[in-house]
């Protein structure tokens, strides 16, 4: 799943690390949800989108947002 955590994070000038710490996931989870190797939980999302303030949608693609 195509996502913007990578750039969401870069703005704030967080670490992965600190990405990690304030949702409660290591940094080896944030590395593989940003890399798109993972996708998170829905409750981790929603946590990533209360942190960033946008909805879940704004932050991560499904490919399924297609007119058709």
């Amino acid at each position: 799943m195509k996502n913007r955590l990578k750039v969401l994070r870069a703005e704030r000038d967080w670490s992965q690390a600190e990405l990690g710490g304030r949702v409660g996931v290591s940094r080896h989870a944030i590395i593989a949800i940003e890399s798109g190797k993972h996708d998170p939980s829905l409750p981790l999302a929603f946590k990533f989108a209360r942190l960033f303030g946008q909805t879940i949608e704004e932050i991560f693609d499904d490919g399924q947002n297609g007119d058709g």
